[in-house]
């Protein structure tokens, strides 16, 4: 199957970058991890990285952040408008990192890792103090601010990871994982606390193995696969082209059944069932010309369904993952 790269939305194009990569790689001995991807993340928005393990996405977020070096000759990047190999400082004050295992020390309290966090930014006591105030309230944490850390739950770390990364002031946060290993209600917590952070500018560089979280949270999602960029756009252009996608119609006359599958093309039909498949991408174009199509027909189904891929679907069709196909069908959306 051939599979050609979503074009960027016109809301995107030309809008203030936050982080920008060009021809970005990094290898290893003769192991290329990276070859040659291109970012551009525009401000105040969330961007996805999707990928098996090992494809990458970690080393991406660790040469972002300067956590490594990606080495001569190994692309132009900009973060929050500076070059980290020029000036790696003025990009550690512009950006906050939250990384796949939680940086809070279990051995103290709540508060105490905020206010050390407040010390290591240099902010004066009382400062220091009322920040780390303001970020456990806005986290929920008041009541376990003065328990040791290692007593809290998975959630209440990584909330607390997050309220650390805060103390800053980054503009810029790299979230890698952020939600591994928490239960259902905890993911939810933390979706809505990424989508507050983002409605007060914050750009968010999030990568993740949750499909449902990058669906449910990118403005722009890139599926990276063997050290490069399979395919980037909204999630809605990524799942248009993975093909599979169709329009149902199911009818309960059966002469409105007999009218509508000899005159549409293109249409596989279930004489037992009454229901009629049609190929569509689920765009509003194709699904209003159906709609007119069916009333100039005088044809009325008793029940329209637009099956989509969704991004699983997405993730096996551009990834070497080599994995089975799944079980469950297409998400629907009854109209």
């Amino acid at each position: 199957m051939t599979v050609t790269r979503a074009s960027a939305p016109l809301a995107t194009q030309g809008a203030a970058q936050a982080i920008t990569a060009t021809g970005l790689r990094k290898s290893y001995g003769d192991q290329a991890v990276l070859d040659g991807i291109d970012l551009a993340v525009p401000a105040g928005s969330v961007f996805a990285l999707l990928g098996p393990n090992g494809a990458g996405k970690t080393t991406v977020v660790k040469i972002l952040s300067t956590l490594i070096s990606p080495g001569a000759g190994s692309g132009e990047i900009r973060v929050g408008g500076h070059d980290p190999a020029v000036d790696p400082q003025a990009v550690r004050a512009a950006i906050g990192v939250t990384g796949q295992f939680s940086a809070v020390d279990g051995l103290i309290t709540g508060e105490e890792n905020m206010l050390l966090m407040a010390d290591l930014h240099h902010l004066p006591r009382r400062e220091g103090r009322r920040v780390a105030a303001e970020l456990l309230e806005r986290f929920d944490l008041v009541e376990a601010a003065r328990k040791p850390a290692a007593g809290y739950s998975g959630g209440m770390k990584r909330r607390l990871d997050i309220a650390m990364t805060l103390v800053g002031s980054p503009r810029i946060i790299f979230l890698d994982e952020p939600t591994t290993g928490l239960d259902p209600r905890s993911r939810h917590t933390m979706w809505g606390i990424i989508r507050e952070l983002v409605s007060g500018g914050v750009t968010v560089f999030l990568t993740t193995q949750y499909l449902e979280e990058a669906d449910e949270l990118a403005d722009r999602i890139a599926v990276l696969n063997d050290g490069r960029i399979a395919a980037e756009g909204s999630a809605e252009q990524l799942k248009r082209i993975v093909p599979g996608g169709h329009v149902k119609l199911r009818f309960t006359d059966p002469d409105a059944y007999r009218s509508a599958a000899s005159a549409l093309r293109e249409v596989t039909r279930d004489d037992e069932a009454l229901s009629l498949r049609i190929p569509s991408d689920g765009s509003q174009r194709e699904l209003r010309s159906l709609l007119d199509w069916l009333d100039s027909a005088g044809i009325e189904a008793d029940e329209l369904t637009v099956h989509t891929p969704d991004l699983d679907d997405v993730f096996f069709a551009l990834t070497d993952s080599g994995a089975p196909a799944r079980n469950n069908q297409p998400k629907e959306a009854v109209r």
